[in-house]
């Protein structure tokens, strides 16, 4: 069975910073690309970042664009998200998620999501 174990999550400031880690148990790590999601109180679970299954092609929600940047790490099997300049507004569990089709793009909608792992809360506070 497939696991993403998630780390990073916590209390922070505005304007703090914060690093997520995702490490999942799938020897393809490799060959799919991965991304975060969040999904704060009341809300529906939105995209935040993906990154290409090479660690190219980035892409970010418009909300996070420019304080957030995704990378990986293919030799230690981690996919990582740099959370910089953190607003009240970022509160939310983020997940991480792995694209359901291997040397896909994305994951950018939990359509394409095969795995979620299960969820860090992070809280940034005024």
């Amino acid at each position: 069975q497939v696991q993403l174990v998630e780390s990073g999550g916590g209390l922070v400031q505005a304007v703090g910073s914060l690093r997520l880690s995702c490490a999942p148990s799938i020897r393809s790590f490799s060959s799919h690309s991965m991304g975060w999601f969040r999904q704060a109180p009341g809300k529906e679970r939105e995209f935040v970042a993906a990154i290409s299954w090479s660690g190219g092609s980035p892409r970010y929600a418009d909300s996070v664009k420019g304080r957030f940047t995704i990378s990986r790490d293919n030799a230690k099997n981690t996919l990582y998200l740099q959370m910089n300049s953190l607003k009240p507004e970022d509160t939310a569990v983020y997940y991480c998620a792995v694209q359901r089709v291997a040397w896909g793009q994305g994951p950018y909608y939990s359509g394409d999501v095969g795995y979620w792992g299960q969820g860090t809360q992070v809280t940034v506070s005024s």
